[in-house]
């Protein structure tokens, strides 16, 4: 068994990882050499022609079948074809990042303005919702140095691209793990913002309502705000049609301080997750669901 193992891992880094970066290069220059409307357009077509085949989609559509029980079976479909033209179009749109902000509305301007000027330490949080890259931009564009935390890809020579792309975003991204939990200490502590994805299954978290079911969710930015005194603030991007956005930038949710450290975490994130739960019912097609947020 362990040879077994070891051998679908050498396999994999040696002759996976080569053919998976190749395609992942060949695909980015195609789309590069699209203008961005046309780009979008395709990745979106790719994503709802093959996406929905593919043998992950059975588990995709139980999840929403179970978070939105009241929607009928048609529209549970629909939303599952929705979701994986989002995420062709997310992927189509990479090489386009810059003319994609130019094409996207900020709601919440001041409200990072005054960050700049306070220069207070603050946690903003966001979901894998529409272009997610544009998460970050809202605030590095306007002057607010963002330092935004990320999964490391498995795959080395793909995460040299994603992070060449993602360079154009202006914010400083730092892995999950030790080293970035370092980074974001010292963010914080020199008066910083971060920003956090809080949509995903970790699990080790804890396990906290979503969708009137249990979902196992890090903790890390309800620990971090009651450490150092942080306000959070939520961010949702939305796609308004093709390659057209909305950034919303909301006002800080309220940190509970009852002395009770253990409750007021759990507190914040059943808050947290009701935010991000409200977002995905306004706009379900542009959800990442393919990502196994269920069971605990």
């Amino acid at each position: 068994m362990a040879t077994r193992t070891k051998n679908a891992r050498l396999r994999r880094r040696y002759l996976g990882y080569p053919l998976e970066a190749a395609l992942l290069y060949l695909t980015y220059g195609v789309f590069s050499a699209l203008p961005l409307d046309a780009a979008s357009a395709l990745g979106g077509w790719i994503g709802r022609t093959v996406g929905p085949r593919l043998r992950s989609s059975r588990s995709t559509l139980r999840n929403i079948e179970r978070a939105l029980p009241e929607e009928s079976p048609e529209r549970h479909r629909e939303i599952l074809v929705g979701s994986w033209d989002n995420l062709g179009r997310v992927m189509a749109e990479y090489p386009h990042l810059e003319k994609v902000w130019e094409r996207t509305e900020l709601i919440g301007r001041d409200l990072v303005k005054d960050l700049v000027e306070t220069r207070k330490a603050t946690l903003f949080f966001s979901a894998h919702i529409a272009n997610w890259e544009l998460n970050v931009m809202g605030a590095s564009r306007n002057g607010l140095e963002m330092t935004a935390v990320y999964r490391r890809p498995n795959n080395p020579t793909a995460g040299k691209l994603i992070d060449r792309v993602r360079a154009v975003t202006g914010s400083h991204f730092v892995p999950k793990g030790r080293e970035g939990a370092r980074e974001i200490i010292a963010t914080l502590r020199n008066g910083g913002s971060v920003c956090m994805m809080i949509d995903q299954k970790m699990n080790d978290g804890i396990p906290i309502p979503f969708f009137g079911r249990d979902a196992m969710t890090a903790p890390a930015i309800a620990q971090l705000a009651l450490r150092f005194d942080c306000a959070i603030i939520p961010v949702m991007t939305e796609r308004l049609k093709g390659a057209n956005f909305r950034l919303t930038v909301f006002p800080p949710i309220d940190v509970p301080r009852t002395g009770d450290r253990e409750a007021d975490i759990r507190a914040l994130m059943v808050e947290i997750n009701r935010i991000v739960e409200s977002w995905v019912r306004a706009r379900p097609e542009q959800w990442l669901w393919l990502h196994s947020r269920w069971p605990v």
